[in-house]
């Protein structure tokens, strides 16, 4: 996609929506005073934590600790990423997403696309109707036809241009199907793509239809037969079945992800909801972020074969950047020449769910595949196992979860492990100063200028507060200098300028902490807290002199200086104590 989205219009679309009307239509919303209030839709809960404040234009959680905007509501509750959760929040309030240049060719409108693939798939289903032998086919798989409806499959009948006269014959029609894989070139031109096949239309996050999938009823040709890449679909980013999960059970606690259309479809069938499958592809990266963006929980289901197990280890590595404290990864092995379709039609869905539940937790799969490559019986296969973790225990976000995979470790191999530890990992210098504020002045007062940005506009112009002595004081400076220059800027606003920035995780997390400070005080209390920075600031300068005296290192004009901080100090004392 070209260009960037400007932070004028992200600015422009926090002030035009209101957070209150795109959460009420997914999550019930109970006035509380000045805010409202439900049972989290992120995490399990009895008593409502989740509250939504219409002024501050944000939503957070004092149960889980989930909090953002409209936008990242969106990007949350239905798995959206970024642009897309923007352009879904711009169409509900009737504006067009600009762009800016970006150094990539001009932006494409495919609404003409999404148009036609939607047709397709309406001409499929309506063919699975007309056709006795593909319904005898979904039949015979135990397919019902409510199932078959909620699913939107369809038929695809014999035949090189079916589709084709139906779409339209006009250039722009045949250009615009070969451009979406629905029809193919040929050496006697061009032809339906699609013929005598079950079609498993495949839906992006926001529920259109952008590609299929298509299933043999003979034996001719491929058993399966996937849309090619298009401006539409990429297959390393899609999951099918994921938008009617999202869609069926709202904040998911679990995916199970499978390898075919019909193990969705037949896992539906039987009343597991959450499944979804790759589409002719290994699990990648984007999968796995994908996956832990829709739900905490994510099993992974394979056959119990040597190719099974090599998916699945390809599945865990790429799952290892993605996996921290609060997702869980498991992985379930099914037996010998089964698969979800025909295990849950043999053995039914308490069976399944029991093996669901049973199914490996990461770290057991990981250290069994790094055990059985070494002899854990000798001192110098429990070193080469040492060695075998090393690489993939380094790809997991630092944290609690790497912390406690790397004590496993010790554990098994018995020894000291030295090839990393947490404190020596590098840290961003940025989110290290945030995270080091603490409970202190300078942590009050970001979150005071979060919730009330207008309170920039007091910002004292005196020295000590241009030092940058203590931490997150330039971190202050910068927020209140953006709120000054955009004096309209909200807290939602704000965030969203800063959703990117490393200190962005800790400021959503201020901008929602209880001050239980009156609105009518905020002013008061705002300089107050100033107060006290400037007093800790003159008080680090006084240390740094009086240590320069205590060895006789001053210099004359450090002297004045000394003598000056003195006064200063006394001074904001006794402006303090009047304060507070």
């Amino acid at each position: 996609m070209a260009g960037r989205i400007p932070e004028s219009f992200i600015e422009e679309l926090i002030n035009r929506v209101d957070v209150v009307d795109i959460i009420s239509p997914r999550v019930p919303l109970k006035k509380a005073g000045a805010e409202y209030s439900a049972c989290c839709p992120f995490h399990d809960e009895k008593t409502p934590s989740f509250t939504v404040s219409p002024q501050k234009q944000f939503y957070h959680c004092f149960g889980c600790g989930a909090h953002g905007t409209a936008i990242g509501f969106l990007m949350a509750y239905e798995g959206l990423e970024f642009v897309d959760a923007v352009e879904e929040l711009a169409r509900s309030a009737g504006l067009e997403v600009p762009r800016e240049g970006g150094g990539g060719p001009p932006r494409v409108d495919n609404s003409g696309l999404y148009e036609l693939v939607d047709k397709a798939s309406e001409w499929f289903q309506a063919r699975l109707r007309e056709n006795p032998e593909a319904i005898e086919y979904l039949r015979q798989r135990g397919v019902s036809g409510e199932i078959a409806r909620d699913f939107g499959i369809g038929f695809a009948p014999a035949g090189w241009d079916g589709l084709i006269k139906a779409l339209g014959t006009s250039d722009i029609k045949k250009k615009q199907m070969l451009t979406t894989g629905l029809t193919a070139q040929g050496d006697k031109g061009v032809y339906d793509k699609f013929r005598q096949r079950i079609m498993f239309p495949i839906h992006d996050r926001r529920g259109r239809v952008i590609a299929f999938g298509g299933r043999a009823l003979a034996d001719k040709g491929p058993k399966y037969l996937n849309s090619p890449e298009t401006p539409l679909f990429h297959k390393g980013r899609e999951l099918y079945g994921l938008f009617r999960a999202r869609k069926l059970g709202g904040q998911l606690p679990r995916l199970l992800v499978v390898e075919g259309y019909m193990d969705v479809v037949a896992l539906a069938q039987f009343g597991i909801q959450y499944a979804v499958a790759t589409l002719g592809t290994a699990t990648t990266a984007q999968h796995s972020e994908l996956l832990f963006r829709n739900a905490p929980e994510v099993v992974f289901c394979f056959d119990g074969d040597r190719a099974g197990r090599k998916a699945a280890w390809r599945a865990l590595e790429n799952v290892l950047p993605v996996i921290k404290e609060g997702r869980q990864a498991r992985f379930l092995f099914l037996p010998d020449g089964e698969d979800p379709d025909s295990l849950i039609r043999k053995q039914g869905e308490e069976d399944f769910v029991r093996r669901i539940s049973e199914a490996k937790p990461l770290s057991t799969f990981f250290f069994e595949q790094m055990e059985a490559q070494t002899d854990m019986a000798s001192v110098e296969g429990r070193a080469r196992l040492s060695a075998l973790a090393q690489p993939y225990l380094e790809k997991i976000p630092e944290g609690m979860l790497r912390d406690m995979l790397l004590a496993e470790l010790r554990q098994r191999v018995g020894h000291q492990i030295k090839f990393f530890t947490t404190t020596q990992l590098p840290v961003k210098k940025s989110t290290a100063r945030v995270q080091k504020i603490s409970n202190s002045p300078i942590r009050i007062a970001i979150a005071l200028v979060l919730q009330t940005p207008n309170l920039s506009a007091s910002w004292p112009k005196i020295d000590e507060l241009q030092a940058n002595s203590l931490k997150g004081l330039d971190l202050l400076r910068e927020i209140v200098d953006f709120c000054v220059s955009r004096p309209d800027i909200t807290t939602a606003g704000l965030l969203e300028q800063w959703r990117e920035h490393p200190a962005g995780v800790h400021m959503g997390k201020l901008a929602a902490d209880e001050l239980h400070v009156d609105d009518k005080i905020r002013e008061v209390h705002w300089q107050a807290t100033l107060g006290h920075i400037a007093l800790q600031v003159a008080s680090r300068q006084l240390e740094e002199l009086i240590e320069l005296q205590r060895q006789g290192l001053l210099t004359v004009g450090q002297k004045e200086q000394l003598k000056e901080l003195l006064k200063r100090k006394l001074e904001l004392q006794q402006n303090n104590a009047v304060v507070e």
